[in-house]
C-alpha cells in the first residue's frame, strides 16, 4: 500500500473511528468486544483498501465487515453455559424500559422537521462537531447551533413523550432573574431614624 493509500487509510479512522465503534457497541453490547471487533473489521478493509473504488461506500464495508466477524466470532464461541436444574439466583436486568424510552425517542425525532432532525442525530448520535455538520448541511456553524437548540426545546416539550413517560415530571421553566431594584425580602427592616 502506498503511503498515500496509507495515509488516506489513517485519516478516514480518525474521522470515522467513533462512530464505528458505537455501531460495534450496539452489534457487541460490550464496550471491550467492540474495540476488538471494530479493530479486526479495519484490518481486514486495510487490506482491501486498494479493490474499494467507492470512498462513499466506505462506512457501508467496514460495517457489514464487523457484522460478518462478529457472526464468525459467535460461531466459534464455546458453549459457556451448561444446562442444570437449578436456576442460578442472579436478578436479570430489564432493558425494558430503555427499549421504550429509545421507541419513544425515535418517534419524538421523527416528529422534528427534517433539517432539526438531521442536525440533532448527526450533533448526538454521530457525534459530529458543529462544522462538520454545518459542512455536510452546506449551512453555517450559527446555523447549526439554532437548529440543535431549537430542536432539543421542541423535544423538551413535546407532549408525546410526556404521553409515553407519565411517570417523569415535566421540566419546570427556569425562574426569572431578581430584580436588582427591588428590596431584598430577606434582610432585616430598619428602623427609620426620623421616628
Amino acid at each position: 500500500m502506498s503511503d498515500t493509500r496509507h495515509e488516506e487509510f489513517r485519516e478516514y479512522v480518525q474521522a470515522r473511528g467513533p462512530a464505528l465503534l458505537r455501531a460495534a457497541t450496539r452489534l457487541t453490547g460490550d464496550g471491550v468486544e467492540a474495540e476488538d471487533l471494530l479493530q479486526a473489521a479495519l484490518a481486514k478493509t486495510y487490506l482491501a483498501w486498494d479493490r474499494i473504488h467507492d470512498r462513499a461506500a466506505m462506512d457501508g464495508y467496514v460495517r457489514r465487515a464487523m457484522v460478518n466477524t462478529q457472526i464468525s466470532w459467535w460461531r466459534r464461541r464455546k458453549l459457556d453455559i451448561y444446562p442444570t436444574d437449578e436456576l442460578p439466583e442472579r436478578p436479570v436486568d430489564d432493558d425494558t424500559r430503555r427499549s421504550d424510552m429509545h421507541d419513544a425517542l425515535g418517534r419524538a425525532l421523527d416528529r422534528l422537521p427534517e433539517r432539526q432532525r438531521l442536525a440533532v442525530m448527526l450533533r448526538y448520535y454521530e457525534d459530529m462537531p458543529e462544522a462538520e455538520i454545518a459542512e455536510v448541511l452546506g449551512i453555517s456553524v450559527g446555523t447549526v447551533k439554532s437548529t440543535v437548540s431549537r430542536a432539543v426545546a421542541k423535544l423538551r416539550d413535546d407532549a408525546g413523550l410526556e404521553d409515553d413517560f407519565p411517570g417523569i415530571p415535566p421540566q419546570a421553566p427556569d425562574p426569572p432573574a431578581p430584580d436588582p431594584s427591588a428590596p431584598d425580602p430577606s434582610a432585616p427592616e430598619r428602623a427609620n431614624p426620623g421616628e
